[in-house]
């Protein structure tokens, strides 16, 4: 089995490791030929644009920043579509947006071919550790074909649905995410300003009955005021909340909370912060709550978090 690896970034680079690591035969492909070396190095392949890379694979795989970009390696001049042999199956590991996702396994299945999303969560870290979610929408077959591939990138791969589903469990993981950031950092410049030390008041509430589920364990990098350099890109987040307000819109949900948080999110990209930490916005809700900004020695933080294990 041949596979096809396009995008080789902070989150590409790990995943198509962990399958050069397993044994697997890669041919990868990035805007920036320097990413490959680290795998060429170790025996892949390179090949010159998205057609060329699906010529030599069974199945591809994406992990790209944006729905355009996916739309032009899979479906633009010289794409994955004009390279794939019949069967052949595209699974994109990007945040699409749902239309995307399905406009382009349409298409792809007028040639006989399979497109199927497949966004994953984990972050950098997770990528590289193989400890990654990985959640794949569109023919069921496909999903069962490749698992042992998707298990070598991620450890809890699962199949949820018809084209789309994988992209729907993303866009509401990471909306949910961006509003508990906003929610906490709410709450925490309230306790803060009413008297209570940073770290005092963070080491105690993480305790109670919401914090034990490790909910309060997010504001590390709130409480140390560190957001570079970026686990997740302030842009990254923006973008996914303004397509799960999308998908809300289209389907008649009112998403309140959501729309308050994109709000915050592009002040904060308004701010020139977009290049930054995705939990930077925090820094908002700081300057409205009047106090000085935070400082909590990391080592202090991670002890705590230490003392857990």
């Amino acid at each position: 089995m041949r596979i096809g690896f396009v995008g080789l970034g902070m989150m590409g680079k790990g995943m198509a490791a962990n399958l050069q690591s397993a044994g697997f035969e890669l041919t990868v492909h990035d805007i920036n030929r320097a990413a490959a070396a680290p795998f060429l190095d170790k025996g892949a392949a390179w090949a010159d644009s998205p057609k060329a890379l699906a010529a030599e694979c069974d199945v591809v795989f994406t992990s790209l920043p944006k729905p355009a970009d996916v739309e032009a390696v899979a479906a633009g001049p010289n794409g994955l579509i004009e390279g794939l042999q019949p069967g052949g199956a595209v699974f994109d590991l990007s945040t699409n947006s749902v239309d995307t996702v399905r406009d382009l396994s349409t298409t792809f299945a007028q040639r006989n071919l399979y497109f199927l999303d497949a966004p994953v969560s984990g972050g950098p870290g997770g990528a590289a550790s193989g400890k990654l979610a990985i959640w794949v929408g569109g023919d069921e077959q496909q999903f069962q074909r490749y698992q042992r591939v998707l298990a070598a990138m991620g450890d809890q791969a699962r199949y949820i649905g018809p084209i789309g589903a994988g992209t729907i469990a993303k866009l509401v993981h990471n909306a949910t995410s961006a509003v508990m950031t906003v929610a906490l950092a709410e709450v925490m410049t309230m306790g803060i300003k009413a008297g209570v030390e940073p770290l005092d008041l963070w080491e105690a509430v993480r305790q109670g009955a919401t914090g034990r589920r490790r909910t309060f364990d997010r504001l590390e990098k709130f409480l140390s005021g560190t957001y570079d350099p970026a686990d997740f890109a302030l842009a990254l987040l923006h973008k996914d909340v303004s397509l799960a307000v999308g998908l809300g819109k289209d389907v008649g949900v009112p998403m309140r909370l959501a729309n308050l948080t994109l709000e915050e999110l592009t002040e904060a990209v308004n701010r020139g912060w977009e290049k930054r930490d995705s939990r930077v916005s925090g820094l908002l809700q700081i300057e409205r709550a009047g106090i000085p900004p935070l400082d909590v020695d990391p080592a202090k933080i991670q002890a705590i978090l230490d003392s857990d294990n």
